[in-house]
C-alpha cells in the first residue's frame, strides 16, 4: 500500500457519481426487469474506464471504479450470496434512530422529500420498502459478477497507467443488518457464515493485486440505531463484529486491506453520532493497514486531537476525509490544507492520505450532493492535498 512519502497522496472512499444512463441500466437489472445483457456489460465497462480516467485527470492518486457496476454500496450483495429473498413487510433496521427521535418534524420532513421521484413530494406512507432476510444457508454465488469488476477496473488502470487502485466489498456487520436473520440459530453462527461468504470476494480481490476496501458504516452507527443501548452495550456489539471481519479477513496481509467506518449520508440533524473516542481502540483491532474516517463533517472534525492520546500503531495509515459528503458547501483548498497539516502534525506526514468522509452518489435516492459538488469537492481535495505537501516537506 502505497504513503504519503513526498508529498500527501490522495484518494477516496468508494462512490462516484453515476451517469443517469448507467443508473437507469442499474435500477434496470436490480428489479428484474428487461434488459439488454450485452448492451449493460458494455456500458459497465465503459463508464468504469470514464470514471478512473477521470479521477486520474483531476489527480486523484488511489483510484476505484466508483462502484459503477453496483446499485448501491450494499444491495449488490444479494446477487451474490445465496440464502437471501424478499419478503412483503418493512425491514427492521428502518425503526427510529436517536436522531430521528429528537428532531422528529426535520426527519419527516427530510423522508417525505426523498420519496419523490425528480423532485416530486409524495406522502411517507405511499413508501414501502420490503425486507430481506435470510432463509437458508449463505454461500458466495457471484464469482462471475466480481471477475468482471476486476477485470474492468484492472484494464481501466492499465489504460492510464496507474500504480495503484481499491474495489470496495460490504462487511459481514452490515450484510447482518440489511438481511435478516430467519435460518441461522444465532447471531454468531449468522456472523460466521456471512464472513466466510465474503472472504471469497474479499480474497479474489487482493489476489488480483487491487487494495481491498471494506466498507462498514455499522461500527459508527450502531450506536444511533440502538436508542436504549449504552455505550458499553455498543461496544461489545463493535467487537464480536471486529471478530467477524476479522475472520473474513483471515490470511488477507494487512498492508492490502483499508477499513473505512463513517455515519453514512444522511443529510440531517444529527447530534447523536458515536464519538470515535469510544470505539477507535476496537477500530484499529480489524486487520488492514488503513483506516478512512469521516473528519471534514462538523459534528467530527474536531476529532482529530484524539490522536494525540491514541496511539496509531506504527505500521498503520490514516485516511482522515478532509472533505465532506454531507454538505454542499464546497471546502476552500486552504481549509483542506490545514485539515490534512492537523493529522500529519500527530501521527506524521507519511502516515496520512486525504480522503473523503464517505462516498458520492452512494443510494442514488437524492440524499446527497449533486454531481457537481461532488466534483469540485474532489478538486478541492487534490489542491489542498497540494497545498498542504508543500508546506510538510518544505
Amino acid at each position: 500500500m502505497q504513503r504519503s512519502s513526498e508529498r500527501v497522496l490522495t484518494t477516496h472512499t468508494g462512490s462516484l457519481p453515476r451517469p443517469a444512463d448507467l443508473v437507469a441500466q442499474l435500477n434496470a437489472k436490480e428489479l428484474s426487469s428487461s434488459y439488454d445483457q450485452a448492451a449493460y456489460k458494455d456500458r459497465i465497462c465503459r463508464a468504469v474506464s470514464e470514471i478512473v480516467r477521470k479521477q486520474a485527470e483531476i489527480g486523484i492518486d488511489i483510484v476505484d471504479d466508483g462502484e459503477h457496476s453496483k446499485v448501491n454500496w450494499m444491495a449488490y450483495a444479494r446477487a451474490r450470496l445465496s440464502g437471501l429473498e424478499e419478503v412483503d413487510r418493512l425491514p427492521r433496521f428502518r425503526g427510529p434512530t436517536r436522531d430521528s427521535l429528537a428532531f422528529p418534524g426535520a426527519y419527516e420532513d427530510m423522508w417525505v422529500m426523498l420519496a419523490g421521484r425528480s423532485g416530486a413530494i409524495v406522502p411517507k406512507r405511499l413508501v414501502r420498502p420490503k425486507a430481506q432476510i435470510c432463509s437458508g444457508p449463505i454461500a458466495y454465488v457471484g464469482q462471475d459478477e466480481l471477475q468482471t469488476d476486476i477485470d474492468n477496473i484492472k484494464q481501466a488502470l492499465k489504460d492510464i497507467g496507474a500504480d495503484e487502485g481499491f474495489m470496495t466489498a460490504i462487511s459481514p456487520s452490515n450484510l447482518e443488518l440489511y438481511y435478516e436473520n430467519h435460518y441461522y440459530a444465532s447471531d454468531q453462527e449468522y456472523l460466521a457464515a456471512l464472513a466466510d461468504a465474503m472472504r471469497v470476494e474479499y480474497k479474489a480481490i487482493v489476489d488480483a493485486g487491487l487494495l481491498l476496501q471494506i466498507d462498514d458504516p455499522r461500527m459508527a452507527t450502531h450506536y444511533n440505531r440502538s436508542v436504549d443501548a449504552s455505550i458499553e452495550d455498543c461496544r461489545k456489539f463493535i467487537a464480536l463484529r471486529v471478530e467477524a471481519v476479522n475472520h473474513a479477513l483471515r490470511g488477507i496481509p494487512a498492508d492490502r486491506v483499508r477499513f473505512h467506518t463513517c455515519y453514512s449520508v444522511n443529510i440531517a440533524p444529527r447530534v447523536h453520532d458515536f464519538e470515535l473516542k469510544y470505539f477507535a481502540d476496537l477500530m484499529l483491532q480489524v486487520n488492514a493497514c488503513a483506516y478512512l474516517i469521516e473528519a471534514a463533517n462538523p459534528r467530527h472534525e474536531h476529532e482529530w486531537a484524539l490522536w494525540q492520546e491514541i496511539k496509531l500503531p506504527d505500521d498503520k495509515i490514516l485516511v482522515p476525509g478532509v472533505v465532506s459528503h454531507c454538505v454542499q458547501l464546497v471546502e476552500h483548498p486552504e481549509l483542506v490544507a490545514q485539515r490534512i497539516e492537523r493529522f500529519a502534525g500527530v501521527v506524521g506526514r507519511e502516515r496520512v492520505i486525504a480522503g473523503t468522509d464517505c462516498g458520492f452518489g452512494t443510494s442514488g435516492a437524492g440524499d446527497e450532493v449533486h454531481p457537481e459538488v461532488a466534483w469540485a469537492k474532489l478538486k478541492a481535495l487534490v489542491e489542498g492535498a497540494r497545498i498542504a505537501s508543500e508546506r510538510l516537506w518544505r
